[in-house]
């Protein structure tokens, strides 16, 4: 039963991705109120939700007595591993818009793409394989990511413009797909799982902070905060 709820929600997650062309209307509200009150959600489902699981991970890796014991202590290092990734991808993006050179820029589009398309992968596994426990668990990892999607959609098409519209988001959505397949014929153990979910918990912060911080992006404050404390509260008292 909930291998056909996580595969429910993959594809809710890919039609947040092939929809988000007709969420330009954001880009005209005053910030995008709701992009920052998605990103607090994303945050909040990161600190509240994620890391207390990656504590039980860690754990777990200092039991086991294979490869993976040598990240005893260091699940945050995998984690901080992943918000280093994501940003030293940020500044080459930025660098190539700034020389304007059309190859140059076509160039970086596709590695930008193919990185989030192994993002997106990595989603849809851990929506299948993340070890959600009941139907609570998935929607509010499914809730998170969708609103965390949502962001992603707006930054990565003011980074690359029509070109990720015609390519790009229709590559990221069935990369929430594949992914998902692969955790349907195929499962990791625990502790690789956790090593994951590390990486993917970094990079949820660094992709929320680089539209949230720049000055350019008229961020909205305490929109953000509202997005922080609702969910937060709602993780708590649910789960």
């Amino acid at each position: 039963m909930l291998e056909w709820l996580s595969f429910l929600f993959a594809v809710g997650l890919t039609i947040v991705h092939l929809s988000s062309r007709y969420m330009k209307s954001f880009s005209s509200m005053p910030r995008k109120k709701l992009l920052s009150v998605a990103g607090g959600i994303s945050v909040a489902y990161v600190f509240v939700h994620i890391l207390p699981e990656l504590h039980k991970h860690q754990e777990e890796l200092n039991d086991s007595g294979n490869a993976l014991k040598f990240f005893e202590n260091h699940v945050y290092v995998i984690s901080m591993l992943g918000l280093a990734v994501f940003y030293g991808l940020e500044i080459m993006v930025r660098k190539s818009r700034k020389r304007k050179d059309v190859g140059t820029e076509a160039g970086i589009f596709w590695i930008h793409i193919l990185v989030f398309c192994l993002y997106n992968a990595l989603i849809g596994y851990l929506l299948i394989r993340g070890g959600g426990k009941d139907f609570t668990d998935l929607f509010l990892y499914f809730f998170a990511l969708s609103v965390h999607f949502i962001s992603n959609d707006h930054g990565l098409r003011k980074s690359h413009e029509q070109i990720y519209d015609q390519y790009g988001r229709w590559l990221l959505s069935v990369s929430v797909l594949v992914g998902w397949g692969i955790g349907a014929i195929m499962a990791i153990n625990e502790q690789t799982i956790g090593l994951l979910f590390a990486f993917l918990a970094g990079s949820i912060v660094l992709n929320v902070l680089k539209e949230e911080l720049p000055e350019e992006r008229e961020s909205n404050y305490w929109a953000f905060c509202s997005g922080l404390l609702i969910y937060t509260v709602l993780l708590v008292f649910v789960v």
